[in-house]
């Protein structure tokens, strides 16, 4: 588990990486809303789209395969993208295969798309050489974001007493 106080510190590792000005972001949801919003805050771009990507054999608990072709389940439209330079953000690089498939596509569409996570997990990699363009650190742990703890009625406290 990650503190917000560690996120902070990893959004402040990408922002002097950055090689180019982007007009455009597209945040994959869900785990790149967050870490999306805060850079695009601090970066200043108003042109903020969502891409959301199943693949087939994760979503149905069967052995996941390289063959496997995602699904969009939504996508900008392409006059929103092309000619635009856009970082696409997600949480992590795992295996690759969601921040790729959402880059191709967004290179189709015109645009001029970089990748950006805040954590590089090159032992999942099923990508080769190919990484991210930009990540805050590489890890080989299973990494808990802070907006990815457990949320409810029942988990929140007013005053010293749990509701």
């Amino acid at each position: 588990m990650i503190t917000w106080d560690e996120v902070d510190r990893l959004i402040d590792n990408l922002l002097p990486q950055f090689r180019r000005e982007f007009t455009a972001m597209v945040m994959i949801t869900r785990g790149g809303i967050v870490p999306g919003g805060m850079l695009a805050e601090a970066m200043n771009i108003t042109h903020i789209l969502t891409a959301a990507v199943d693949f087939p054999a994760q979503s149905n608990n069967r052995p996941s395969s390289l063959r496997e072709w995602p699904e969009f389940i939504q996508f900008p439209a392409e006059d929103k993208l092309r000619g635009r330079p856009t970082i696409i953000v997600d949480d992590v690089w795992g295996s690759g295969r969601t921040i790729t498939a959402v880059k191709n596509r967004v290179s189709a569409a015109g645009g001029f798309p970089e990748t950006c996570v805040m954590h590089f997990n090159p032992y999942r990699n099923l990508l080769g050489s190919v990484r991210p363009d930009y990540y805050a650190a590489i890890t080989d742990a299973f990494i808990i974001y802070p907006w990815e703890i457990d949320r409810g009625l029942d988990k929140m406290i007013l005053g010293e007493e749990p509701i």
